[in-house]
């Protein structure tokens, strides 16, 4: 019987198209039944469209179907891969990172952790736990990975929501180790053994080895990693190359020299002084940079790159407003993959999963979604236990309060959690000006928020 495989959110190229070429390329998946679900019926038609005329002239054997109606796209689903969003994207980020800003709180970036990462996730977690109710009601054993942000509030609600489902987090950070290790290190990034953990986009690298040698590379790692990172060029080069040469380059979480002519950085640390303090500080090599890592320190604000954030965000509108996504053959991301190692049972270990914490990482509660490896297998996905130093676990815990008390708020409609979330939240350090700005977000966000009460 044919694999059933349905993307939820399929009328987003950037989305639908990158998905669909990830499983285009698997042998594995040869004869598989692709169901395109989206809310928008002429989005849907252009994906549609070209999926249908791809595999027609790559004489690929897939079954293509679209539809508006999650319920029917839903049965006999053995994988359903979530990527959606709600609304104008970028204006409401907009309104996520600057309001709470102009209320004194000093957030970074305003997407995942913080106070706008808070109402991300009231907005987008809401129609993901409806896509999930009708998950757990018509297809209750298939596997759910979800691509949306902010991951790990989402993961975590979810998992309180509806604790059978097989729900799990994927995020592409984690492959920023094979785009650099290699060159630093001067060595394949097949010949290095390596584990990550943490929360998403909040990880850092634990072990790394010599699988040649059998010898610790993370020596190595503290040697080489600033003289490295402290010339490697970042999004205000890659911004600047774009403006003069009026080019936009494919750099989706990449930061490549050969893009750029294989120049250095025109600024130190570029979009990495908050990484560089982390680096020193704590003697671990975070997983991704600034923009990301600082959505949950206090005192991110303080030494963060604030114009390569700026100039990130900058590009990263411009990039998706003006490239034309494709099809391509060929894998960019790891869900094709763990659903390969699914069907196949590999046994192989993936590098990043956010799945609920069932004591992989020891410092932090079960009910929190943690990104740590797992291994992949007919039965599924088993999370790997990560020892995770002390100081970096200190920085995880500040988030137990505030993914609870997300939760808490979206599954109860509550205006008064949310008060309580901010108030909890380590980035926040203001109290009597939280109800107004809760106000003022509820009316500024409506409908998305008006179940807030």
């Amino acid at each position: 019987m044919a694999t059933k495989i349905v993307l939820v959110g399929a009328g987003s190229a950037q989305f639908g198209y990158g998905t669909l070429g990830d499983i285009f390329q698997s042998t594995t998946l040869y004869g598989s039944e692709i169901v395109l679900l989206d809310i928008n019926p002429a989005a849907l038609a252009v994906t549609e469209k070209t999926a249908r005329d791809f595999i027609a002239h790559e004489d690929l054997p897939f079954i293509i179907s679209a539809t508006t109606d999650r319920r029917e796209a839903l049965r006999g689903a053995e994988f359903v891969i979530i990527s959606i969003e709600v609304g104008d994207r970028f204006a409401l980020w907009d309104l996520d990172w600057q309001i709470p800003q102009q209320y004194g709180i000093q957030q970074v970036y305003g997407e995942n952790g913080g106070p706008g990462g808070l109402f991300h996730s009231l907005r987008i977690i809401p129609p993901i736990l409806d896509i999930c109710a009708d998950i757990a009601d018509i297809c209750p054993q298939a596997w759910v990975f979800n691509y949306s942000n902010p991951m790990s509030r989402i993961c975590t609600t979810v998992h309180r929501r509806f604790p059978e489902l097989n729900f799990v987090g994927m995020c592409h950070e984690i492959a920023s180790l094979e785009r650099y290790l290699p060159e630093m290190l001067g060595t394949s990034f097949d010949n290095l053994s390596l584990r990550a953990g943490g929360l998403n986009h909040f990880s850092v690298l634990l072990e790394a080895r010599y699988k040649d040698s059998g010898e610790d590379a993370y020596a190595d790692v503290r040697a080489k990693a600033p003289d490295y990172f402290s010339r490697l060029p970042g999004y205000s080069d890659i911004l600047a190359y774009t403006r003069i040469h009026g080019k936009v380059l494919e750099t989706e979480g990449a930061t490549e020299r050969a893009a750029l002519g294989g120049r250095d950085s025109a600024w130190e640390w570029s979009d990495r002084t908050l990484f560089k303090e982390i680096l020193q500080k704590f003697n671990y090599l975070p997983i991704t940079s600034d923009s990301h890592f600082g959505e949950y320190i206090r005192w991110a604000s303080e030494v963060s790159d604030h114009r390569g954030i700026l100039d990130f965000y900058t590009f990263y509108r411009n990039y998706l407003g003006h490239v034309q996504p494709s099809i391509e053959l060929k894998m960019k991301e790891r869900v094709v993959a763990i659903m390969e190692g699914i069907i196949n049972d590999s046994g192989y270990e993936e590098a990043a999963v956010n799945i609920p914490n069932r004591g992989f990482i020891k410092q932090l509660p079960e009910f929190i979604a943690v990104e740590v490896p797992a291994i992949i297998d007919r039965k599924g996905i088993h999370g790997i236990p990560v020892e995770v130093p002390s100081g970096i676990a200190g920085l995880l815990c500040n988030q137990i309060g505030i993914h609870d008390l997300t939760a808490e708020a979206i599954l109860n409609g509550s205006r008064d959690l949310v008060i309580q979330a901010l108030l909890v939240d380590s980035v926040n350090d203001k109290c009597r000006a939280i109800p107004e700005l809760v106000d003022v977000m509820i009316s500024r966000q409506s409908p998305w928020l008006d179940y807030l009460k």
